[in-house]
């Protein structure tokens, strides 16, 4: 038996935007997947702002929704807060595609609502973290093609369950990815948690400084790819985007 067997909490939200900084939680999925099945909770947050409409088109929750069923921030931010942190106490895994989105949204949505971060409670970095974007660089960083997470599915003969783009539906695609690297990459599996959790920092860095490198070969403008991974403190070392 070894990690991949779990239990493991995979962890995802659907947002008003691509700026974990700034951009506030709309919808929120934890599932929780090990030996004894799979458990799932879902949340739909009325943010207090407006949903973009280019938002909205993505994950399908509008403002008036949003007021209209969704929890209030604090409530719900509480709840969210609350299962990650016995996650991370406990030494359980968190996976999520393109973590350091995630985990920063969820980090600076509890500071804006003067509530205690995952972090301060837990008195240590985040850890562990299993990132199957940052996992498929690491093991395979030439490959062609766009990785976003449907093409991850693609890739690794992955049947999405339903739309992506939703919160549940893009954990239960992340963790069936993951799983799926395990058998196509048994070397991860042989890694500790502790040992791949590093490995996946210091590939994510070795990603992003090449990354940044190419952009400024190109001429282009804006901050690049944040060398930290799974959380970003400063706004300008913050992920482009969340994709899926």
């Amino acid at each position: 038996m070894t990690w991949i067997d779990g239990p493991l909490l995979g962890f995802d939200t659907e947002t008003t935007g691509v700026n974990p900084f700034r951009d506030r939680i709309v919808t929120a999925a934890l599932v929780g997947r090990g030996r004894h099945g799979t458990e799932e909770r879902t949340w739909l947050i009325d943010p207090g702002v407006e949903i973009p409409e280019q938002a909205a088109a993505i994950h399908g929750i509008s403002t008036e929704h949003a007021r209209a069923h969704g929890m209030a921030p604090r409530t719900a931010l509480r709840q969210i807060a609350a299962e990650l942190l016995a996650a991370f106490t406990h030494h359980i895994p968190v996976v999520a595609y393109n973590a350091a989105f995630d985990l920063t949204i969820i980090e600076r949505e509890l500071e804006r609502h003067r509530l205690p971060t995952i972090g301060e409670q837990l008195g240590r970095p985040l850890a562990p973290v299993l990132d199957p974007l940052v996992i498929d660089r690491g093991v395979d960083r030439y490959r062609k093609g766009k990785r976003k997470l449907v093409d991850l599915c693609g890739h690794y003969g992955v049947q999405e369950s339903g739309a992506l783009h939703t919160a549940d539906v893009d954990v239960a695609a992340t963790l069936d990815v993951l799983a799926a690297q395990a058998q196509v990459h048994p070397q991860i599996i042989e890694r500790s948690l502790v040992e791949l959790h590093e490995w996946q920092s210091a590939k994510h860095r070795e990603w992003a400084t090449g990354f940044n490198e190419w952009r400024a070969r190109k001429g282009l403008d804006g901050p690049g790819a944040g060398l930290e991974w799974p959380l970003h403190t400063v706004e300008g070392d913050a992920p482009a985007a969340k994709t899926a």
